[in-house]
């Protein structure tokens, strides 16, 4: 009645000044601007849950058995899945409920996949949403969206008669940064309070109990409030897989798919090396794709090589070089993969002077193992095979090109890591009190000291860096067993 009585009297107030000669129209665009901008968040709140999408599933059809690679994850996260599945035990021995497990890690490393096999190990609900969808120019909207969200896996539950629910986060940090970082307004932090209130009501004794799961891969954002005990309980970590992980997953991805029999999902993982699973999910994808494109009714280890090399660098390039520059091509990734087969035996996969995204060339290493740590001589080695491309230009064909730029980049950032982490002449260093002047000093002197190894070598090994580049010419792409031949 008093909304009515108001649009009426503000009707009333348009007209008289309009029959007063006073130009209403600014007053009425005013109006308009004000009406639209109220509506939109009425519509806003009103429907906080329908823009936001959730993937609701009474059983999650993925399980632990479907993912690969991460067996440790999963077995911890089994561990900690037992109070869902034995809530009388728990109850009488009088343990707390887990509230919310954290997965951090690398981007494509199947945190997700993780969160619905944990909904389909212990028969629960699943929802899920992402971190970003809770936040909003309105205010209040976020903290309602979290509030219906636990409403909804509790109704879901009752509806399906299942007495527990997960709810997954994804990309968590969006919503739950630090608070008092947003000086716009207090939406942020609104939101993370919400999470923190619904995440402590959650008991035993609810009908449903409901496990908090969240994925990211920027814990240090977090909110202290959100890690501490009783809140994400525990935190998994989601790492790239080890060489046997990557086979286990190239396993899982070529089930359902024709393979020769000369694929060798042992070499391929070797060669697959810092993959993450969707990197790997992509190689066997592209090896099928590539078999059709040749019309061929199996894949083969060829078309697998292929794939990787297309996941690494992207599609070849229709970029026709002139004949001086491809050769200088051959000479530099020559260059690389020579003195890579001189410092680290048995380390070349394949090298090619085919055009494929930014890079002109390419040299892929397979290392025999996962190092998960480097002594001094291996950065060296690695130093000099990043200097080699350079100097195989400058000592056969008298100059060097802008090509080795990123090469050079990269031998400065494994220089610098020396330094930093005390393998350098200045020993245990602490990075904030080295002065830039003695910083670089000390990076020159390593690269320097690499420099001097690269040129003998290249120079004594020159007829084979000239043979390998003719056949590059001939040939495009070769294997690595081609280079190992020319340098023994």
């Amino acid at each position: 009645m008093v909304k009515e009585i108001g649009v009426g009297a503000a009707v009333a107030v348009l007209v008289f000044l309009g029959i007063n000669g006073v130009d209403v129209w600014p007053l009425l665009l005013l109006l308009g601007l004000g009406i639209v901008v109220f509506a939109t968040g009425l519509m806003n709140r009103l429907n906080v849950g329908q823009s936001r999408k959730v993937e609701v599933g009474v059983r999650s059809s993925v399980s632990f058995q479907d993912i690969g690679g991460q067996n440790t994850a999963k077995n911890e996260l089994m561990e900690a899945l037992e109070f869902v599945l034995r809530p009388d035990d728990m109850e009488r021995l009088g343990i707390r409920p887990l509230k919310g497990i954290l997965l951090t890690g690398p981007p494509g490393t199947g945190k997700t996949l993780l969160a619905k096999a944990a909904a389909n190990y212990t028969d629960s609900i699943f929802l899920a949403a992402s971190g970003s969808e809770f936040v909003e120019m309105y205010a209040g909207v976020g903290a309602q969206r979290v509030r219906q969200l636990f409403r909804e896996a509790r109704q879901i539950a009752r509806k399906e008669n299942l007495n527990s629910a997960i709810i997954f986060i994804d990309e968590i940090e969006v919503m739950a940064g630090r608070r008092g970082q947003h000086q716009s307004h207090l939406e942020y932090d609104q939101t993370l309070n919400q999470l923190l209130v619904e995440m402590d009501g959650m008991s035993t004794q609810e009908d449903v109990r409901i496990l908090v799961m969240a994925a990211t891969n920027r814990a240090d954002l977090i909110d202290p409030a959100l890690l501490r005990p009783g809140r994400f309980d525990r935190t998994v970590r989601v790492d790239l897989p080890d060489r046997m992980g990557r086979e286990a997953i190239l396993l899982l991805h070529t089930k359902n798919k024709p393979l020769a029999k000369d694929v060798n999902l042992g070499q391929i993982a070797v060669e697959t090396f810092g993959f993450s699973g969707a990197h790997l999910e992509s190689v066997c994808n592209e090896a099928a794709i590539l078999a059709l494109r040749e019309d061929a009714t199996i894949v083969t280890q060829g078309h697998f090589k292929s794939a990787i090399d297309k996941v690494l660098l992207g599609e070849k390039l229709d970029r026709h070089l002139r004949r001086e520059e491809l050769y200088r091509v051959a000479i530099h990734e020559g260059g690389h993969a020579i003195i890579g087969e001189l410092v680290n035996p048995g380390s070349v996969s394949s090298i090619t002077i085919a055009p494929r995204g930014m890079a002109l060339g390419f040299v892929r290493q397979a290392p025999d193992d996962d190092r998960l740590l480097q002594t001094v001589s291996e950065l060296k080695a690695d130093i000099a095979v990043c200097l080699a491309g350079s100097t195989a230009e400058r000592i056969l064909l008298g100059e060097q090109s802008t090509g080795a730029s990123s090469d050079f980049e990269k031998a400065w950032d494994i220089a610098r890591r020396m330094v930093t982490s005390g393998l350098s002449s200045l020993g245990v260093v602490q990075e904030e009190a080295l002065s830039p002047e003695v910083l670089y000093q000390t990076v020159q002197e390593i690269i320097r000291d690499s420099q001097e190894l690269v040129d003998e070598l290249v120079t004594s090994h020159q007829s084979s860096l000239l043979e390998l580049a003719a056949l590059l010419m001939e040939q495009e792409t070769l294997p690595g067993e081609r280079v190992r031949e020319l340098v023994a």
